[in-house]
């Protein structure tokens, strides 16, 4: 049963090496704040949190969904897409981009609380027959230390890492050691939550052991 990851995430692609999966790799050609925009103009509406992810992962994993049969002839498996926010006192938050923003982020949430809202979308994709999609969204609280001062901060933007990741933080890398707790299942946090992507496969009729093909 082959994998396709519909996402350029180191993250995500990690998480899944790490459950046992070498997946396929392809960048779904989305254009997602015009997708945002479309359906607030539409709805009359702005979005929230669980929605915007779960939308935006249904469009990301639908458009390499659709493109399989031609660009990977013969794929026979499931296509993951998935995105993620961090909120943060009813504040969305995604990816800050520049250090004055990553500071400024982390100068607010230590010693806070927000929530990461992951979505995911899930196809299956067989030769001759249309792909079928299960989609939920994982919800995870991230604490963070209150007593990261401003040298820590201005160290921790300087490495990078924050600029690029939803929320400016990371759990599994050098931000973790800010982070004092997470409730919910932590992978959630990483980028995806493979909990919610087994139940999902397994709703398509697909055992999650299947996808298995990396050995230690």
């Amino acid at each position: 049963m082959q994998v396709l990851l519909a996402s350029t995430s180191p993250a995500r692609l990690m998480l899944l090496r790490q459950a046992g999966i070498e997946p396929l790799t392809m960048s779904p050609a989305v254009d997602e704040e015009a997708v945002i925009a479309e359906t607030e103009a539409r709805e009359g509406r702005i979005l929230p949190p669980d929605e915007h992810v779960l939308l935006l992962a249904r469009r990301k994993a639908a458009d390499v969904a659709a493109r399989v049969p031609a660009e990977r002839p013969g794929f026979d498996g499931i296509v993951i897409g998935g995105d993620s926010m961090f909120e943060l006192d009813g504040i969305v938050h995604g990816k800050p981009y520049t250090p004055e923003a990553a500071t400024a982020r982390w100068r607010d949430m230590r010693g806070r609380t927000g929530v990461l809202h992951s979505g995911h979308s899930v196809f299956r994709v067989a030769p001759g027959a249309e792909p079928v999609e299960a989609h939920a969204v994982a919800e995870a609280a991230v604490t963070f230390a209150a007593d990261v001062d401003d040298a820590e901060i201005a160290a921790y933007v300087a490495s990078g890492e924050p600029l690029h990741v939803a929320g400016a933080f990371t759990v599994d890398s050098l931000g973790g050691a800010f982070i004092e707790r997470v409730e919910g299942d932590p992978s959630t946090v990483v980028g995806m939550s493979l909990s919610t992507v087994r139940r999902l496969v397994r709703e398509l009729g697909v055992a999650w052991t299947d996808l298995w093909n990396l050995t230690a």
